[in-house]
């Protein structure tokens, strides 16, 4: 596992990158009130010159009328990573040069719940806990040890979510996995409600900051990992125990 070229990330975008998957998982979403978002080299620091001042920024998209629109964008920036706003708009157009919070805004319509679990959020033997490996500043690099904990941990959140809500999906997101929570109730949970989830599930080697809401961002499913060359991929209950990132999610030019 190790970062994509900018080479391999063009060839990803042309020729694997599937539009139709991804029209598919977002389907119950407007795609012309979804907006989407590039970090072009934040943490890869691989990234084309041209760029260098917009490297480490989420660049927003919301000019678009279709998946083809965001896809000449990714392939415009070739990223490191490409995301979606949870957010749901009444009209995203409203919301150009917006400062208000997004919460208090009559043109907000809720949020779409998730979890974040990273190998580097877990306690490791060989790598330390997360202020450890803040500290080294080595947060992108796993072991197994650290997956398998979050993989375990992801399968104990989705039980637990199960006994609440109906639409639960899983994503493998190159690294860890994203919980995302579809009910409709869900969708309209305050802030504070948030935050008491955020609370309740915190053992589980959560990011906070995606659960409460604060961080609306959320990687595409079916986009290119750049930090790890893995693709971000959805997966079923039964497929998540036994899935190995050494030889799964992998692009053809990592194979």
């Amino acid at each position: 596992m190790r970062i994509s070229t900018l080479e391999e990330r063009e060839r990803f975008y042309k020729s694997e990158f599937d539009l139709q998957k991804v029209a598919e998982w977002l389907s119950w979403r407007d795609i012309r009130n979804t907006a989407f978002a590039v970090i072009v080299g934040r943490r890869t620091n691989v990234y084309r010159k041209e760029f260098e001042e917009k490297k480490d920024k989420a660049l927003i998209i919301e000019d678009h009328e279709d998946f083809k629109d965001v896809l000449d964008y990714i392939l415009y920036y070739l990223p490191e990573g490409v995301y979606y706003d949870r957010n749901l708009y009444r009209d995203l157009r409203l919301c150009e040069n917006c400062s208000k919070n997004c919460w208090d805004c009559d043109n907000f319509l809720g949020q779409e719940l998730a979890f974040d679990l990273d190998p580097e959020n877990v306690d490791c033997p060989y790598h330390g806990s997360l202020e450890e490996k803040v500290a080294r500043k080595d947060t992108v690099s796993f072991c197994m040890v650290e997956f398998k904990r979050v993989r375990r941990n992801t399968a104990r959140l989705y039980k637990e979510l199960k006994k609440e809500y109906e639409e639960i999906r899983l994503v493998f997101s190159g690294r860890g996995f994203h919980v995302h929570v579809l009910d409709s109730e869900a969708l309209q949970l305050s802030q504070d409600e948030r935050k008491e989830l955020a609370d309740r599930y915190s053992d589980f080697g959560i990011d906070e900051w995606v659960t409460t809401g604060e961080m609306r961002l959320i990687r595409l499913p079916y986009s290119l990992n750049a930090l790890v060359s893995r693709v971000c991929i959805p997966l079923n209950a039964e497929e998540l125990l036994s899935f190995d990132p050494r030889s799964m999610a992998k692009p053809t030019f990592s194979s």
